[in-house]
């Protein structure tokens, strides 16, 4: 779980959220038991205001650094405030459908 902190700590501090879930998702992807390597971030900030999905995107990338590095996927939701009370919840991640290299067929 030290990624997933770290990713926490990075993202409190850059985006003071009203509310901030990071969800490791690895289980569902062909790793190894207790990676922490695919991850889900839902994320409401007033940061948000007047920004587009893309645009969201990149700050949040920009204020992970080199952490982005340490990781193979990072799901983004971002939502204000005002978005986050009307939708209220995120959509469920789709299950992987990628093999694993050392899947022979």
């Amino acid at each position: 779980m030290q990624k997933q902190h770290a990713i926490e700590s990075i993202i409190s501090a850059a985006f003071a959220p009203q509310h901030l879930e990071l969800v490791n998702e690895s289980y569902m992807h062909s790793v190894p038991a207790g990676s922490e390597s695919h991850f889900k971030l839902v994320l409401v900030s007033d940061r948000f205001s007047g920004l587009r999905s893309v645009a969201r995107h990149q700050t949040v990338y920009a204020a992970m650094g080199d952490m982005m590095q340490q990781i193979h996927a990072l799901a983004l939701h971002t939502y204000t405030p005002e978005e986050w009370q009307e939708q209220g919840v995120a959509p469920e991640s789709p299950q992987c459908l990628g093999g694993s290299k050392h899947d022979h067929h």
